[in-house]
């Protein structure tokens, strides 16, 4: 399997314990598979401590850094695509880097994004 990357909608509905994105989730880790959430996407999903779900969902990933160098790379992104949600394009542009597919709830500003790496990225729309 390939790496997989989520965007913020796959926390919010692990968040509100919808089973297809629980039973996927499974799927993924006893495959071996652990999924990466760039922090950029748990800083806009994370509302309050008491969000047990999610903070049980986030044990199954790998919290990707987003340093200055992906910050630079994920604004030269939306330079490309003439959008500016840095949440996204810190998705779209931890996916060019790891060579990893994306799910995603907001298809639409994700390809544009997509389009712009110049790179074949598959997208898992929830």
């Amino acid at each position: 399997m390939t790496v997989t990357v989520y965007d913020t909608g796959v926390l919010i509905a692990a968040d509100r314990s919808e089973r297809a994105t629980w039973a996927e989730h499974c799927v993924r880790l006893q495959a071996g598979l652990v999924p990466l959430v760039p922090a950029t996407v748990v800083a806009q999903a994370s509302r309050s401590e008491r969000q047990v779900q999610l903070r049980r969902f986030l044990r199954g990933c790998e919290i990707a850094r987003f340093d200055e160098s992906a910050a630079h790379r994920a604004g030269a992104l939306l330079g490309k695509a003439r959008t500016s949600d840095v949440v996204d394009a810190s998705v779209v542009e931890l996916a060019a880097r790891t060579g990893g597919d994306i799910v995603t709830t907001d298809p639409a500003d994700i390809r544009r994004l997509v389009a712009a790496t110049g790179k074949r990225i598959a997208l898992q729309v929830r």
